[in-house]
């Protein structure tokens, strides 16, 4: 009984209130619901069974792309996704017909998918919701059977929204009766305080290098599975798409990319001894699969392994259910999934690739240049505040993004620091930066709500002190960052005249805005201890400024 309690106080810790679970069961629902409707129009028009495959798929997916979505985006959604099944289901002809072709039209269409992101939240979801297809067309086991007409273009395109009304059905139901919380709008970004650098402008974007390494890691995976693997070409393929996908530098491909492999691996052996138990189309397996999709939607922030492994579970379950021997593919599964992280990691490593730490920089200052708008704002200006601390969560959210890698890091060079022999270093470890701006989200609210609650404690003098000097101190941060000359760091809780062991004197909401301004601040130091003073200004630029 201890164990069972104690495996869901882990739950608890992992998922608070059990978000995450009460979305994978919303998910789930619109699964099965996907599952049943694409069985009666498989039943009644004749079709062929991986319609039902492709109907569970695209629920599945796209309930984690429409997730964040409003009304708007699902309408859209509802447009984009069956054009994009229809194309999809297309280029599955001709995979059968011109091979060649249909893999350079299948690698553009995943490049493109990443590349339209540069557009906004609005592109970057239909972007997610246009490669959902391609990637169904990899999940079905070949069948040899005759290649399908035309007229399977449009019953594919009826499938796709059918599977995507449910999901926007299901979703928004479980909003309007709050067992999920409703999208929060993605903020609009602070505008940039300076102008690239020259040599900066000439680089291509982020999201059109992300676009090429998509291209180079799916483009790869088919040369290479079609070479070495004819049959299962496909395996290499996915297991690259899935490694490359959302690489955010070349730390966190590896760490992710790793961790895919690891759990895929795992995940094709334990279903192939549990494959071995049903014969095929058997109901119990069906079952089976349902549920560990289920699991994996549930334990995909946990880790990439987990969803990982009930992913590749899935296909391994799958193919025995359409009577393909697990036992004969293991090892063909196990060594396509290596070659296919292999080639996922080198694109992202080799073609343009993105430094995790200049990504770090990168975030990083746009989250505190959301904190110095928030710093910024008059006290009575209530939009002004909540827009700022809404956008400094985004920042925060969007840097928490890297923070599994970083944190991997901080653990392995922990672990070599304590070990005999170990260079000790005082240096602090980039995942620090992460827990930093994560630790100023509860201090930010509490100033929010206490200048929305009283406007005059904003003004209040030494509030308005502390604030001045907090917000340079995050400007010397920002300066730092991007390397540009200026005052350094200073903190401010040394600077604070107080007699030894006096307690602070003042109004207790006072007191509370002056704590959470030297939370932030302390922050903001060990932000300036990763990434250092700013470099000093030269003399003759002072003596022009009129300093000296």
């Amino acid at each position: 009984m201890s164990r069972y309690f104690s495996w869901i106080r882990r739950a608890v810790r992992f998922d608070p209130g059990f978000r995450l679970l009460r979305e994978s069961a919303v998910t789930t629902a619109a699964m099965l619901a996907a599952y049943g409707s694409a069985l009666l129009i498989e039943h009644f028009a004749d079709l062929r069974v991986d319609v039902v495959v492709q109907a569970v798929v695209l629920a599945a997916t796209a309930a984690r792309v429409q997730l964040a979505a409003d009304r708007y985006d699902r309408l859209l959604g509802l447009a984009v996704l069956p054009a994009a099944a229809a194309g999809a289901a297309e280029i599955g002809r001709l995979m059968t017909l011109h091979p060649n072709l249909a893999d350079a039209l299948f690698t553009l269409g995943t490049a493109l998918a990443i590349w339209v992101r540069r557009f906004g939240p609005r592109a970057a979801r239909a972007g997610g919701l246009l490669v959902l297809p391609l990637v169904a067309l990899l999940v079905m086991p070949p069948d040899g059977g005759p290649v399908p007409g035309h007229d399977h273009t449009l019953w594919v395109a009826l499938i796709a929204v059918v599977s995507g009304a449910w999901v926007a059905l299901f979703q928004a139901a479980a909003v309007r009766t709050g067992l999920v919380p409703a999208p929060v709008p993605t903020p609009a970004a602070p505008a940039a305080e300076a102008t690239a650098a020259p040599e900066a402008r000439r680089r291509p974007g982020v999201h059109t290098r992300m676009a090429l390494q998509m291209a180079g890691a799916v483009g790869g995976a088919f040369v290479a599975g079609r070479a070495v693997w004819p049959d299962h070409w496909a395996w290499v393929v996915l297991t690259a798409f899935i490694v490359c996908s959302g690489a955010r530098g070349r730390g966190d491909v590896l760490f992710k990319g790793l961790q895919r492999a690891v759990g895929a691996a795992a995940g094709t052996v334990v279903a192939t001894a549990v494959a071995g138990s049903f014969g095929p189309h058997e109901d119990a397996a069906v079952v089976l699969i349902f549920a560990v999709l289920a699991l994996a939607t549930w334990l995909r922030e946990l880790s990439y392994a987990y969803w990982a492994g009930c992913v590749t579970a899935v296909l391994s379950l799958l193919y025995g259910w359409f009577g393909q021997s697990s036992d004969d593919l293991l090892r063909t599964r196990l060594a396509a999934i290596g070659l296919g992280a292999a080639v996922g990691i080198a694109a992202s490593w080799l073609i343009l690739p993105l430094r995790t730490r200049d990504v770090l920089r990168r975030r990083t200052a746009d989250a505190l240049a959301a904190l110095t708008e928030l710093l910024g704002a008059p006290g009575g200006d209530r939009p002004a505040l909540l827009r700022g601390r809404a956008r400094f969560a985004y920042g925060a959210a969007q840097l928490e993004l890297l923070a599994r890698p970083l944190r991997a890091e901080r653990r392995t060079l922990g672990l070599a620091r304590q070990l005999p022999g170990g260079a000790p270093s005082t240096n602090p470890y980039r995942a620090d930066v992460v827990d930093a701006v994560a630790a100023c989200e509860a201090p930010l609210g509490v100033l929010v709500d206490g200048a929305v609650a009283d406007p005059a404690l904003w003004s209040d003098p030494r509030v308005a002190r502390l604030n001045r000097a907090v917000a340079a101190n995050s400007a010397a941060v920002r300066r730092a960052i991007g390397r540009r000359p200026g005052p350094a760091y200073q903190g401010v809780r040394a600077r604070i005249p107080r007699q030894p062991g006096a307690a602070p004197a003042g109004p207790p909401e006072q007191l509370r805005m002056l704590a959470a301004l030297l939370a932030v601040d302390d922050a903001l130091g060990t932000m300036a201890a990763v990434f250092g003073d700013p470099p000093q200004a030269e003399a003759e630029d002072v003596e022009e400024a009129g300093i000296s």
